[in-house]
């Protein structure tokens, strides 16, 4: 005959380590917020660098340099000029901001202007006008720009955009220093948590849904963070919302 005393003590044990190990698991979740540069954005420039020096190495032409030496160069203006034209679209878009609809409008003027000009045949028009205009690039230069930019842009990624953090658990906020390890935290009641609008062309074409997030904290000291080009920022904001609406109980 089972003690039912015997039997309540070995069900009820589990049900206590369930709720423990559930409790637990609740403290360790947390939302990892990292505020990147603009270099964030850079990666197509040293990525089609290295598709250029593959078409280059595969289907380029000698040509003859100084001390009789030779470099391998594309047949043509096209690749060259289609390089020129991301970088510099790379370069202008990450250093202009235009939010909802007129990223949009921007970068479908841009594009309409481009087939506009092709289905007339302006773009021979345009670069005969230049004299001697000739734009060739060798391998050397797709891999030597494209390996130093891609190690800049791996630093910034993984090191110095990543010295300051933001951490969100639940009911909490807490602000990280990498360098030093001073560490802030603040109260989530009354907390302001929000993402701005996306800027097409930066957050959806180059970041893969990054977006800029502010955070806005409540109390005597009120401070306001910007934290600009956050990876996944709308599941993040979503995320980090359920964890700051948390209230934590006291535990005695």
């Amino acid at each position: 005959m089972v003690n039912p005393v015997d039997y309540a003590d070995r069900t009820s044990e589990p049900r206590n380590m369930d709720a423990l190990n559930t409790s637990t698991e609740k403290r360790e979740v947390r939302v990892t917020l990292v505020s990147h540069s603009t270099l964030l954005y850079w990666w197509p420039v040293w990525v089609f660098g290295y598709v250029c020096a593959i078409i280059t190495a595969l289907g380029g032409i000698r040509a003859s340099v100084d001390e009789g030496k030779s470099i391998l160069i594309s047949s043509g203006n096209a690749l060259g000029l289609t390089f020129l034209t991301v970088l510099l679209l790379v370069i202008l878009f990450t250093n202009m901001k235009l939010r909802g609809v007129y990223s949009a409008f921007a970068i479908l003027f841009v594009a309409f202007i481009a087939v506009l000009f092709a289905w007339l045949g302006w773009w021979d028009n345009i670069f005969a006008f230049i004299p001697d205009l000739n734009v060739h690039m060798n391998v050397g230069f797709y891999v030597v720009f494209s390996t130093v930019l891609a190690i800049i842009w791996a630093l910034a990624f993984f090191v110095f955009d990543r010295m300051k953090v933001w951490i969100v658990r639940p009911g909490q906020l807490t602000v990280k220093e990498m360098v030093g390890g001073g560490e802030t935290s603040y109260d989530a009641r009354g907390m302001l948590f929000e993402e701005e609008s996306d800027d097409l062309f930066r957050h959806i074409l180059l970041g893969f849904g990054s977006g800029d997030l502010r955070i806005t904290t409540a109390g005597a000291k009120r401070e306001e963070f910007y934290l600009p080009n956050v990876l996944f920022a709308n599941w993040k904001t979503k995320q980090a919302q359920n964890l700051l609406s948390v209230k934590l109980d006291k535990v005695e």
